[in-house]
């Protein structure tokens, strides 16, 4: 048996919070669209009961259905710049003051045998 993981046994408050809020605004996008919990799980593929569970954040629910329940609802577009490597100030930042490193070369085989 698979061991529990601890993000989504114990997320850190930031996590936890996060994800609360993306359950609440995929709840209030499904209100406003007057689409119910059913309908809006037949939409995505997944039961009424994951779709409740989207809307609550609860962190064992996979990261298929919060994004299916965007797609569901429209709104899929907003995640292409999470994450996206241009708008990571720190890591542009951390990778300037490392500089690149230039790959190693390649060992040539000999053709002896």
């Amino acid at each position: 048996m698979v061991a529990p993981s601890k993000i989504t046994q114990s997320p850190p408050a930031a996590v936890e919070e996060a994800l609360a809020k993306l359950g609440r605004n995929i709840r209030t996008a499904r209100l406003r669209r007057n689409i119910t919990q059913q309908e809006l799980a037949q939409r995505v593929g997944v039961s009424r009961f994951v779709v409740a569970d989207v809307e609550r954040g609860k962190p064992t629910t996979g990261v298929a259905a919060y994004v299916g329940a965007l797609w569901a609802l429209d709104l899929i577009g907003n995640l292409q710049n999470v994450a996206h490597p241009d708008l990571d100030e720190q890591g542009k930042t951390l990778e300037g003051l490392r500089g690149r490193r230039a790959a190693r070369p390649t060992k040539q085989l000999s053709d002896d045998f």
